[in-house]
């Protein structure tokens, strides 16, 4: 497989990113068995999902099925949006522009959406996330809210942290030890912060020797221990990247809240303005400032 070096790799992809990986994968999260020589495409898309960051698998099996399988450790609500997106583009990789408009009927594969997921945050083990969930109501239009819709994406979420999903993680020793891995990255993380709970303030420093600990304990415990003697600064190097991405996301969530507070407390004072409130009455139940509260009667 080709190896673009201007997307990075997540642990996750790049622990999987093999055909046999893949196929003991799948058949663990389907309780299915798939034979070694069954034919499997990776045909993973680079840059879609995140702009430099791949955190996700995605591939054929005997022409049949295109799965994407991605791995997150924040569950997000619009990912079903997200992966329609995705599919779309796969299925332009896959065939030809030109069959679009032949008169024989193009017989596709069958697309299955998993997320596996391993965050800190509470989850059930298995969700399923629906596009439909985010389309507009029209009950106003006269169309009843229980008419199905004419277009649907379904995502199956398997929480695989340690204790969740054990079925799953039984029939995958990979995927238990990689499930194992990540709880000890986090133990040792814990351990460095002096036992306080996510989100942790490590600096860069403190989280590489963090991360560098836990490599170590699992090499002694024979956790990933082929590929972590293999790739360990190259997963070490991931970890970090991956880490500041979470950061960042944090910050942009956390940007986003404020953001939305202070057009509803903007709000709040047009409104109480509008009514004839004082100023000093709508400083008080909205916490904005005097001067922007001036502001806000003046227009």
């Amino acid at each position: 497989m080709r190896v673009n070096r201007k997307y990075k790799d997540s642990v996750f992809s790049f622990l999987f990113r093999n055909q046999d990986s893949l196929r003991e994968l799948y058949g663990a999260i389907k309780g299915i068995e798939l034979p070694p020589d069954t034919p499997l495409t990776i045909n993973t898309l680079e840059g879609v999902l995140y702009r430099t960051f791949v955190n996700d698998i995605s591939f054929d099996l005997a022409k049949k099925l295109v799965i994407l399988i991605e791995h997150q450790s924040s569950i997000n609500p619009n990912m079903a949006l997200r992966l329609l997106m995705y599919i779309s583009r796969v299925y332009e990789k896959i065939i030809p522009g030109r069959s679009l408009y032949s008169r024989k009927r193009l017989i596709i594969p069958r697309p299955e959406f998993i997320v596996l997921y391993n965050g800190v945050e509470p989850y059930p083990d298995e969700a399923v996330l629906k596009l439909s969930d985010a389309f507009e109501e029209a009950e106003s239009l006269g169309i009843s809210a229980e008419m199905l819709p004419d277009l649907e994406l379904r995502v199956k979420v398997y929480n695989i942290n340690q204790g969740r999903s054990q079925a799953v993680l039984r029939r995958s020793a990979q995927l238990s030890e990689y499930s194992e891995f990540v709880a000890r990255v986090r133990d040792f993380e814990g351990r460095a912060a002096g036992g306080r709970k996510p989100p942790l303030k490590l600096s860069g420093r403190e989280r590489k020797k963090a991360m560098k600990d836990a490599i170590q304990w699992c090499l002694a415990h024979n956790i990933l221990k082929s590929f972590l003697e293999t790739h360990g600064s190259e997963v070490v190097n991931m970890l970090m990247s991956e880490w500041k991405l979470e950061d960042a996301l944090a910050v942009e969530r956390e940007e986003a809240r404020e953001e939305g507070l202070e057009k509803g407390r903007l709000e709040v004072a047009r409104n109480a303005l509008t009514e004839g409130a004082s100023i000093e009455f709508v400083q008080k139940i909205s916490g904005l400032d005097i001067e922007t509260i001036k502001s806000l009667a003046k227009r």
